[in-house]
């Protein structure tokens, strides 16, 4: 996900999302992000987050950018382009990985899906489209493979929270229910979605339960209708699992979306991620693998010493949130890192963070300071993610 509050040349006409009518009929708040016009919040951002906590919420994230990689060398291009291992993804898996410079600065982090032996699907964050996409047809060499950018044909839904899959199990054919059942985190298959046939995955950024389901672009818009519609309380239901009980589904705004990710400890590109900063930097180096061949940018994440700074949560004393950019201190007064996200958390009651600071601070319990308003308060460094739904109570 892009940063929230990143627009383009106001002399540049955003792109509307398939859906947008729909948005603005039910009285959404709409901003330009990364060159699309969507929904900020359509009510209040805390209903909207306690939907998704408690019942299903629906996000328009047909911002996203859906670049299909495919022929004879797909995994082997993927491979050397991407810092993740990508010929071990079995077929309907997914893996979290990024595209980085040849110095390890982060370009993008983005989604595979393997959908074919020699078939992928990228998706990648809205602003950063052209940019992924120029690099990868840049990379191509001798690689006999396809790339191609489907975004504009393509909308992406996501539906999130604890009753997502009984809202799927409402528009998708009896027949199907097993397929949906039996869909893991992380994967992906076709299947019909209020008539649709469409890749449907179980993947998201909120922390909760969740699909993401990408319908053809022109229709888009029926398909965001009979999910809303699923949602409501059900006569009869031909399922005999479903009481038929309203599911509580709301239409959600990229706010909400953006408090859900950093309470559930996902970092976002424009603030954790950056050109500026590396996977190893943000905590990341998982994601290259133990057993990761040669790569674009393998020489610097390898030989890179020992970071200065790291990514770290912070839990923060108080009711506000301090400033994006607020700047860290030590108990000398010591300038030692700086605040990339920050919100107070619904789920907690108070203000949480995402920082750099410097590595030998990175501890958990630490406590640094930093200005709120006027006033100095305590920044305490706590393990990520802060919020984990299989301890909910």
């Amino acid at each position: 996900m892009t940063d929230s509050t990143a627009t383009t040349d106001p002399a540049t006409q955003p792109l509307r999302s398939p859906l947008y009518d729909r948005h603005v009929a039910l009285g959404a708040e709409m901003r330009d992000v990364g060159g699309h016009e969507l929904p900020f919040r359509y009510t209040s951002e805390l209903e909207e987050h306690r939907a998704v906590r408690e019942a299903v919420g629906l996000f328009d994230l047909s911002l996203m950018g859906e670049i299909r990689v495919s022929g004879p060398d797909a995994a082997s291009f993927l491979a050397h382009t991407l810092i993740s291992a990508i010929k071990p993804i079995a077929l309907g898996k997914a893996k979290y990985t990024m595209i980085v410079q040849e110095d390890g600065g982060i370009i993008d982090d983005l989604i595979v899906y393997r959908l074919g032996v020699n078939e992928f699907m990228l998706v990648n964050n809205a602003g950063n489209m052209i940019e992924v996409y120029d690099t990868l047809r840049e990379r191509v060499g001798g690689y006999d493979v396809e790339v191609i950018d489907r975004s504009s044909e393509i909308a992406l839904i996501a539906v999130q929270g604890p009753k997502a899959a009984k809202l799927l199990r409402r528009v998708v054919p009896s027949d199907s229910h097993g397929t949906l059942d039996a869909l893991r985190y992380y994967s992906c298959t076709s299947l019909e979605v209020a008539g649709v046939e469409m890749i449907v995955a179980r993947t998201g950024y909120t922390g909760e339960d969740g699909f993401e389901v990408f319908p053809p672009a022109e229709r888009g818009a029926e398909v965001w209708d009979a999910l809303l519609a699923a949602g409501g309380a059900v006569e009869n239901p031909e399922d005999p699992a479903d009481d038929g009980a309203d599911l509580g589904v709301r239409p959600c705004g990229l706010l909400c979306r953006d408090i859900l990710r950093l309470e559930a400890g996902m970092p976002l590109y424009g603030r954790e991620l950056t050109r500026e900063r590396t996977p190893l930097e943000a905590g990341l180096k998982s994601v290259m693998g133990p057993t990761k061949g040669n790569f674009i940018g393998r020489n610097a994440l390898v030989n890179q010493p020992q970071p200065q700074q790291m990514l770290v949560g912070l839990q923060i004393e108080g009711k506000v949130a301090p400033e994006r950019g607020a700047v860290l201190r030590d108990a000398d007064g010591n300038e030692v890192g700086e605040i990339t996200s920050t919100k107070v958390s619904p789920t907690f009651g108070y203000p949480i963070a995402f920082a750099y600071v410097d590595r030998w601070l990175g501890s958990k319990g630490t406590e640094l300071t930093l200005d709120v308003e006027g006033e100095q308060r305590t920044a305490t460094v706590v393990p990520t993610p802060f919020y984990n739904r299989k301890k909910r109570k």
